[in-house]
């Protein structure tokens, strides 16, 4: 089986991290050894001068092709217009790959084009689907159907794609159901969980963890009073600030923020305003061995996304021995099954304090929450994509 698959979020040499959980299925995939797979990665470079500032001028160095991140991939350029060039990305992307990948196709062709994304990644590969006469699948994840499809240009590309597709996944019930709710027909998507890499994702007694992160160069959160983690791009739309508000009804409470992003500066002038610079730690992006024993060393593990399907950051908290706190959103119910999983609670500050203050006063122990991981594994999740892939091929009917 000869896959092609079309990933905007996806690690490379200069971003390792960036679409990590992709990058994890993806390697599982190729692992098993029954799959020819091409993956590529476009990457958007804005005109001159804007390629030469930051964050697009270190991207100017990812090679056009590399096996830097565990798999051969492709890194086509394609034209990105900053902020207001979105709805015409999949074009775009489409023109920046359709001559590599025909030559590859006239080379050994391929069997199946596959997005990894609704948006812009779906629109993108059903033209080079159509191009190539192959068939299609697109899967989603949450912000891709939550966000672009607000949007009337890019929802007629998501829709005429999900049209186009031989067969669409969705990564929980709940996304699936949103799906549907869109237009999309319900017997062609299947429910796709997320993995979990299971040797890294594991329990560490807590104070252990406490006192290695409180050790640890460019993290050093001290040990004392009840920890908060919330990790994740700081952007409006995950939701940081209401767990600052939190805090404040929290006291004595510490909370470490994993993340970097463009709401970095508002946030800090927040904290400052409530007189937490003392308990609210801004630790950037977390490295990769460093995130496993901040997760162990949290108490409770507060995400107030305005959206997601099923985040795998819930997942690795769980497999970690530490419950979440989460808005009712997405796939959450699928995965906060009981009260030692966590709380689902509103979106509002209020809420979440009440949330930790529940978890805090009667902490589930750590076997019990990490019980809640035992279904996801990334070895799980690249059967069932080559699953799907195979039924696809085979015309069999999608259930």
């Amino acid at each position: 089986m000869r896959i092609l698959s079309i990933a905007t979020l996806f690690p490379n040499p200069v971003r390792p991290g960036f679409g990590i959980f992709v990058g994890n299925q993806m390697r599982a995939v190729v692992a098993r050894g029954d799959v020819d797979l091409t993956v590529v990665s476009p990457i958007g470079m804005p005109p001159w001068p804007l390629s030469t500032r930051e964050p697009y001028a270190r991207l100017r160095s990812i090679p056009a092709d590399s096996r830097a991140v565990g798999l051969p991939v492709l890194y086509p350029r394609f034209t990105l217009i900053p902020k207001i060039g979105g709805d015409g990305n999949p074009a775009r992307i489409a023109r920046a790959v359709l001559p590599l990948v025909r030559r590859l196709h006239a080379e050994h062709p391929f069997d199946l084009v596959d997005a990894q994304f609704f948006f812009p990644d779906g629109p993108a590969a059903a033209i080079v689907a159509r191009e190539l006469g192959l068939p299609l699948t697109i899967k989603s994840r949450g912000a891709d159907i939550h966000y672009w499809a607000g949007r009337p240009k890019a929802r007629a590309q998501i829709l005429a794609a999900a049209e186009q597709a031989a067969g669409l996944l969705a990564v929980s019930k709940a996304l699936r159901e949103d799906m549907i709710a869109l237009g999309m027909t319900g017997d062609r998507i299947l429910v796709h969980y997320t993995g979990l890499d299971r040797e890294r994702f594991r329990p560490m007694a807590r104070t252990e963890a406490r006192a290695q992160v409180a050790a640890m160069e460019g993290i050093r959160v001290p040990e004392d009073g009840p920890l908060l983690v919330t990790t994740g791009a700081l952007i409006a739309r995950k939701g940081q600030r209401l767990v600052i508000e939190a805090l404040d009804q929290l006291p004595g409470a510490r909370l470490a923020l994993a993340g970097a992003g463009e709401d970095e500066a508002a946030l800090r002038s927040l904290v400052r305003e409530r007189g937490l610079a003392d308990r609210v730690h801004f630790l950037g992006q977390v490295g990769h061995e460093a995130l496993p024993p901040l997760l162990s060393a949290a108490d409770v593990l507060v995400l107030p996304s305005a959206s997601e399907g099923l985040a795998n950051a819930w997942v690795e908290a769980l497999a970690c021995g530490t419950p979440i706190v989460v808005p009712d959103i997405g796939g959450a119910r699928e995965v906060v099954q009981d009260r030692s999983a966590g709380r689902i609670v509103a979106r509002d500050s209020a809420a979440i304090a009440a949330g930790v203050r529940e978890i805090l006063a009667a902490p589930p122990s750590q076997a019990e929450v990490a019980a809640h991981a035992d279904r996801f594994s990334w070895d799980a999740n690249a059967d069932n994509l080559v699953r799907f892939w195979s039924g696809v091929l085979a015309a069999e009917p999608i259930r």
